[in-house]
């Protein structure tokens, strides 16, 4: 498998999932209280960020924009995040 599909399969199927997982629970949190805080709305926009970028990815892998070299590079990169969570 190609180092562009692993990346792509990462990032749909764990990375965005556990994004939105986070997003929903902070939402949530912030419905509950009826208030968000200085660090509540950092850490919301810090995700939206993060699935913007994930979504930017996806699409320029769907484009055939990527090449293998830059695709490892991210795909060790997250999977270093990934594994230190």
């Amino acid at each position: 498998m190609k180092a562009t599909e692993k990346l792509k399969n990462l990032i749909e199927n764990e990375l965005l999932p556990d994004l939105e997982a986070e997003i929903d629970a902070l939402f949530a949190k912030i419905d509950k209280t009826k208030n968000a805080s200085t660090e509540d709305k950092k850490d919301l926009e810090e995700m939206r960020d993060m699935r913007t970028e994930c979504f930017a990815i996806v699409e320029e892998i769907n484009r055939d924009e990527m090449d293998e070299a830059e695709a490892t590079e991210l795909l060790e990169e997250l999977i270093e995040i990934k594994s230190e969570e």
